[in-house]
């Protein structure tokens, strides 16, 4: 399956910063990364934060593993967190 990877960079309501990919379907709208990302953000407590197209861009195509396969299977998106997520 090939997936696009969102980068996104969302600053916290302690105001560190949180690094993470939204991972698609490589035919999704932008549009609903960034719906993914907010039910994301929702999950691990910073609802309410910006998440525009400023905060999330655009990065890269590329083939997705059997583990993120499996995961937009089962919800339609994948999180790859990086920094500060947790």
């Amino acid at each position: 399956m090939k997936v696009a990877v969102y980068d996104t960079y969302v600053v916290k309501k302690n105001g560190a910063t949180m690094h993470f990919d939204i991972i698609v379907p490589k035919d999704q709208a932008h549009e609903n990364a960034l719906q993914y990302g907010h039910e994301y953000l929702k999950r691990v407590g910073q609802e309410g934060q910006p998440l525009t197209t400023k905060e999330c861009r655009f990065c890269h195509i590329e083939d997705a593993s059997e583990d993120v396969e499996k995961a937009i299977k089962e919800s339609g998106y994948y999180i790859y967190e990086m920094d500060g997520c947790s």
